[in-house]
């Protein structure tokens, strides 16, 4: 793994999305966890909301920023956004795992204005709200283990800085990709957390232990009715499994 990709404690180990609707209520939710958070996960819902001037605002002070656009399109314009993505500060961004878009991003983010971006390229494999069935109904005829796989290979050949797949196949992607890119992984619940519209799940300690840099937490954190308690109940388990 890139050396400054190398989560230092607990707190950068855990990213918690802002999904909100509108920036208010983002920046109320970071208000109240405060120093329990160090790192956020900004998507497509808040950034179509007006959301992308809080990715600086969050850089300055001081917040770890995972920017998940899942980039897919034509070389050039993928080339185009990583270019401008480098500019904003932020640690990880994400690509669909299509090699073709792969390579793209990384040559793009390879060009020596942006060596000093500081920019992990994550290689989006299968969703973790699709399963088999899902898999198939998307025109592929094999498991999502399979396709997972498939992809984890296509971005190692890359030049990709890290893998976003389930918690179910963190071994098997590890094994792939060796010990030098991350793996991120949503699909995080706590044992006695709703897995709501995610299907392949796992617990923080159990991904911590299968082999995750970092894990990705939602709604058991920012839709609980204690968030502060709800994320460092979260830390105290990656801490404790690490």
């Amino acid at each position: 793994m890139r050396p400054d990709l190398i989560p230092r404690d607990a707190r950068d180990r855990m990213i918690v999305p802002l999904d909100f609707p509108s920036v208010d209520r983002a920046e109320a939710m970071v208000a109240t966890l405060g120093d329990a958070v160090s790192f956020y996960k900004i998507g497509m819902q808040l950034v179509f909301a007006g959301g992308l001037p809080l990715v600086g605002q969050l850089v300055a002070d001081g917040k770890h920023i995972f920017l998940d656009m899942k980039l897919l399109d034509i070389d050039n314009t993928i080339a185009g956004g990583v270019d401008s993505i480098a500019c904003l500060g932020v640690t990880f961004t994400t690509i669909h795992a299509y090699p073709k878009a792969m390579r793209a991003a990384v040559k793009a983010l390879h060009r020596p204005e942006h060596q000093s971006a500081g920019l992990g390229l994550l290689a989006v494999t299968v969703l973790t709200s699709m399963d088999d069935d899902d898999v198939r109904a998307a025109g592929y005829a094999r498991p999502a283990a399979e396709l997972v796989a498939t992809r984890a290979a296509d971005a190692r050949e890359a030049g990709m800085d890290g893998i976003v797949c389930s918690p179910l196949e963190i071994a098997t992607v590890r094994e792939i990709v060796g010990p030098d890119m991350a793996i991120i992984t949503p699909g995080i619940r706590p044992a006695d957390a709703a897995a709501d519209d995610q299907k392949r799940i796992m617990t923080p300690a159990d991904a911590i232990k299968a082999g995750a840099d970092y894990l990705v937490i939602g709604r058991p954190i920012t839709a609980a009715a204690d968030p502060v308690s709800a994320a460092r109940a979260v830390l105290d388990e990656i801490e404790a499994a690490a």
